[in-house]
């Protein structure tokens, strides 16, 4: 069961990639405009926007800058996405306590 879940998880990568695509868009820039900011390659900004590549820490407070964003911001963000998907497990895992219970 604990596997079902797993997989219908989105992957982090592919969470951030979109949030940080979302937050250029937001802003109207091209991958350009902001990868030059950031310190990195339009290429690679798109393979971190599509989820290809996984991010270094550095790398994500890099885009993050560029962008006039937070850490704390993204990371609250992408958990607001998790939030629907996780609902149902702690429901179920809840009333299956309680029936132990």
């Amino acid at each position: 069961m604990a596997e079902d879940r797993n997989a219908a998880e989105p992957l982090w990568r592919d969470l951030v990639g979109r949030r940080l695509r979302d937050l250029r868009r937001e802003r109207g820039e091209t991958l350009s405009e902001t990868a030059g900011r950031a310190g990195i390659s339009p290429q690679y900004l798109s393979e971190i926007e599509r989820g290809i590549k996984e991010p270094s820490s550095e790398m994500i407070a890099a885009v993050l800058g560029a962008l006039g964003t937070t850490l704390l911001d993204l990371t609250t963000s992408v958990a607001g996405d998790l939030q629907p998907l996780a609902a149902p497990a702690a429901v179920g895992g809840a009333y299956a306590l309680a029936l132990v219970a």
